[in-house]
């Protein structure tokens, strides 16, 4: 005998039914019940950090993120004048160190960086490695472990800079024009491989050899030590800095 259809059960399975897809659609969105945060994503421009929220401001470098050389590095270093035009209530972290060259960097400053979830990232490691004898393969094998762990280990904006014509410095004028001819070419070949990591990473490059090495050719721009900048030349590094991060 056909059975009398039921219209209120008929209902009731269909909401049932209605009910079990949703559950399955948030299980497959989110893969648990759990609220899904999202990823922060890293800034194609700097200056979309400088909307006046406060960030956190790393600086990997050497004697000059320290400000050796000025009167006052606290103040005067390039480091310190760039976390000064920062939007109120920045963090600055200068894990900067003295003598340091790339390789003691990755040991030392990077994981110190990778712990601190910056926004923004400078690093100004090569002027040791250069005058200290390391090989060019090796700085730049350093320098793409750098760049990578920086790219997958954070979020941050990244800066690079190069060498300007240390040539022009008064702690290379003992040397021939022989040996100042065959050290700029190889500062060019640096630079050539330091360009190449920066656009490989997409990461703005702070040229300090375009504009006639305007760091190394004034002397006004170089401290008594013949070598580090002046705290004059930290406010030329410091504007450098500034244009390609606000770009």
């Amino acid at each position: 005998m056909r059975q009398p259809f039921n219209s209120r059960g008929a209902r009731m399975s269909l909401l049932l039914l209605l009910a079990l897809l949703l559950v399955c659609s948030a299980c497959s969105i989110g893969g648990t019940g759990q609220n899904v945060q999202p990823t922060p994503t890293r800034p194609a421009h700097g200056k979309q950090l400088l909307t006046g929220k406060p960030l956190t401001y790393v600086a990997l470098g050497a004697s000059d993120a320290v400000g050796v050389g000025s009167a006052n590095p606290d103040k005067q270093s390039y480091v310190a004048l760039i976390g000064q035009r920062l939007p109120r209530g920045s963090h600055l972290l200068n894990f900067g160190i003295s003598g340091s060259t790339l390789h003691n960097a990755l040991a030392k400053e990077l994981p110190l960086t990778l712990s601190t979830s910056p926004e923004l990232v400078t690093v100004w490691l090569v002027a040791n490695d250069f005058v200290g004898g390391v090989s060019y393969e090796s700085y730049m094998s350093d320098l793409r472990t750098l760049l990578k762990q920086l790219q997958t280990g954070t979020h941050a904006f990244v800066v690079l800079a190069n060498l300007p014509d240390l040539t022009l410095l008064p702690s290379f004028s003992g040397r021939t024009r022989e040996q100042k001819t065959s050290t700029l070419q190889e500062i060019k070949r640096w630079n050539n491989g330091i360009a190449h990591e920066a656009a490989h990473n997409h990461i703005p490059l702070v040229d300090l050899f375009a504009d006639e090495s305007i760091l190394t050719a004034h002397p006004e721009f170089v401290s008594n030590d013949g070598f580090h900048p002046s705290a004059k030349g930290y406010a030329v590094l410091a504007d450098k800095f500034w244009r390609a991060i606000n770009a």
